[in-house]
Formats: structure tokens, sequence, C-alpha cells
């Protein structure tokens, strides 16, 4: 019987190989040297703006998750929420499996007090969110975004945005709906879990300020990475606006949350070359856009580590707890 690293490492072994793949064929369809030469040729004070506007999304994502907290019965002061965040972050971004960020953080507020199920339906509401948002955003912008790509993006994009705002809706009724099945299927700890998550999820999504707040707050946070990312394109020179990159990064950001690679790498990159391929932005160039994205968000994020290890947490003690909300958490799965 295998161990449970064996299983870990079982599952992180396809992501492996999927990010190195396609690292590989997106570097054989574009000019190396370019890249490197684009990379060198970043304007230094629009890095510097973009790490700022990057920290940034720390208060946002902080107030997305206070969101979901609050209506619950978990009504934390913002920067304490803000400090358990960063921590979270630092292990979403430097586990190969990003959900551990999400343990994490579910382990440290229930360490402060919160009941078990509110920290788990939180972040999972959270989650649903975020989603929600992304999938809004990008149904909205696309008429406008529409002139720019043309008729041949057209034909696609408009059916998967309306298909991805239906599936997100019906997902929440669904969610929402799990604690009204036959009595004879509401048996077991499962059932019961799902239960309670059907009436959190009521209580966010069907009260229209605490549904509003809770994506509003995702929207921002999404709108926030688009103008990060736009300002590391002006940086790079690129002719592109503001709604060409919610527009194109937006999707991007959305396919890279599959958990069919490590931390989204390559797929991110795959994603990025594509997408702003479709308003003539060289192959080279968006790469090297991809790439400082991922840059930042990794680099910024190691500062949590020095706070998770102020905060007196210890290793032994997370990694316990991430075993609990693991046991106890229904239908866990990707970023």
């Amino acid at each position: 019987m295998a161990s449970p690293m064996s299983k870990k490492w079982l599952l992180l072994i396809p992501k492996i190989l999927v990010s190195v793949a396609l690292i590989v064929f997106v570097l054989s369809k574009v000019d190396f040297a370019a890249v490197k030469a684009r990379v060198l040729q970043v304007e230094p004070e629009m890095l510097m703006l973009a790490a700022l506007v990057f920290l940034l999304q720390y208060v946002a994502c902080a107030l997305r998750w206070r969101a979901a907290l609050v209506p619950l019965g978990a009504g934390f002061p913002f920067f304490r929420v803000l400090h358990l965040f960063y921590i979270g972050n630092f292990f979403h971004q430097t586990l190969p499996a990003s959900v551990g960020g999400d343990a994490v953080r579910t382990y440290l507020i229930y360490r402060d007090g919160v009941p078990l199920r509110t920290a788990i339906s939180a972040i999972m509401l959270e989650r649903v969110a975020t989603v929600a948002a992304l999938v809004f955003l990008v149904a909205l912008v696309q008429p406008v975004f529409l002139g720019r790509a043309g008729e041949a993006a057209g034909a696609w994009i408009v059916p998967v945005a309306a298909v991805g705002v239906a599936a997100v809706i019906g997902g929440i009724v669904f969610i929402a709906l799990l604690d009204r099945v036959p009595a004879v299927w509401r048996k077991g700890k499962i059932m019961t879990a799902l239960a309670g998550l059907a009436v959190d999820t009521r209580t966010i999504f069907f009260s229209p300020f605490n549904a509003a707040r809770a994506i509003g707050w995702a929207a921002v946070g999404h709108t926030n990475l688009a103008m990060a990312v736009y300002v590391l394109a002006r940086g790079l020179g690129l002719d592109v606006s503001p709604i060409d990159v919610i527009s194109l990064f937006l999707p991007v950001l959305l396919i890279t949350a599959l958990p069919i690679s490590v931390a989204g790498w390559g797929v991110r990159e795959g994603s990025m070359v594509y997408a702003f391929g479709l308003i003539g932005v060289a192959g080279a160039d968006a790469l090297v856009l991809s790439v400082l994205y991922g840059f930042f968000t990794l680099v910024l994020a190691l500062p949590g580590g020095l706070v998770w290890l102020a905060s007196g947490a210890r290793a032994k003690d997370v990694a316990a707890g991430i075993g609990k909300t693991h046991v106890s958490a229904p239908g866990r799965g990707g970023d």
C-alpha cells in the first residue's frame, strides 16, 4: 500500500510533466534571444509600479476573504485577516499543490477560534465568489473587446462566456440546495457537512448585500491583477489598452487555476502567448509578460514565510491542522 508521501508524489509528477512540456513547447515557438533581450528592456520604474500594484492585491484578497467570514459570524479585524492571508499565500505560491495555501488559511483561522465548519465554508465560498467574479468580468468586457479581437474570436468567446455565467449561477444554486435532498440521502458525515455548506452558501449568496460584497471584492482583486499586467505590458512598450488586458488576461487566470500544472507554470505561458497573439502581440513579448507576472507573484509572497515564522506557528502543528481540515472538508478540489 502506497504511503501518503508516495501518493502526493504520484499526483505531483503529472503536474510537473505538464508544466515542463508546456514551457518547452512555448519556448520552441518563440525566439529565445528575443525573450532575453525583451527582459533587459523593461523600464525599472514600471517594475516598481507593478510591485506596488501586486502588493495592493493582498488588501483586496483579505477583504474578499473577510467578506465570506463576517456573514458566517467570524468578524475578525481586517489586519488580522490580512496577516493570516499573507501567510497562507506564501504556502499557496511555494507548495506544489496550490490548494495547500487554502488549507493553511483554514487551519490558521480555526486556531484563532473560528469553528471548523465556518473556517472551511468561508474558504470554499470565497473561492466560489472568486470564480464567479472572474466569469462575470470576462462576460462583461467581451462586447467591448470583440471589436479588437475580430469575428473569429467572437465565434467562440461569446458562447464560452455565456456558458460560464450559466455554470456559475447554476453551481451556486446547486450547492445552496444540498440540504434539501431527500432525507434518505442526508446520512453520514459528508452529507451533514454538505448540508452545513448549503446553509452558509445561502447566507452569503442569497443575500444581495453579502453577495455583492464577496463578489465585488473578488472583482476588485481580478481587476487589480489585470492592472498589474497592464503596467508590466507598458513597461515592455506593448501597445495594449486596459480593456485588452482585462479581456485577455482574466480568461488566462481562469485557465491557470485548473489543477493540471505546478502553480500554473506552463499553462499560463502557453495561454498568454495565444491570448495576446489575438491582438498582434509577439510571442516573445507575451512570454516575457507571463514570466514577469509569475516572478512577481512568487517573490512578493516569500516574505509571508517570515511572517509565518514570527507568528510562532510550528510546522508540525500546521501539518496536523491541515490534515484535520482535509479530513473534515467536503469535496476539496483544485485551486
